[in-house]
């Protein structure tokens, strides 16, 4: 990947983190909101955008929000990139870290004797 595009992704990154935080829809604001990563194509035609959410109620509105306000985020993505073209913005669920904190819980829940 070159480092134009990681730039970008970086760019992208920072700027939805802001963006994401003032959008008003309920089906968002859902819990807090983590980028975890940008994957832009090198055409800068599309952009997946890998989201972590802690305190999820509900995935289906949560996704349905994000598909009704992906265009205005589109749009004030470009404003604030000045890019030639403002690439597509696909958004995923990245539930990693949520599985991370239960693998924690369960280790940390097991019964496991230690034998010098």
């Amino acid at each position: 990947m070159s480092k134009s595009i990681l730039r970008i992704n970086e760019d992208i990154q920072r700027e939805l983190a802001v963006l994401l935080r003032e959008i008003k829809d309920p089906r968002i604001n859902q819990g807090m909101i983590s980028i975890t990563s940008v994957d832009t194509t090198s055409d800068l035609s599309q952009a997946k955008v890998f989201l972590s959410v802690y305190g999820l109620k509900s995935e289906a509105d949560f996704k349905k929000g994000l598909k009704s306000a992906a265009g205005h985020l589109r749009y004030e993505l470009g404003r604030a990139l000045s890019l030639r073209h403002t690439p597509l913005l696909i958004f995923e669920l990245d539930n990693s870290l949520e599985r991370g904190a239960n693998i924690s819980t369960i280790l940390s829940n097991l019964d496991i004797s230690h034998e010098d």
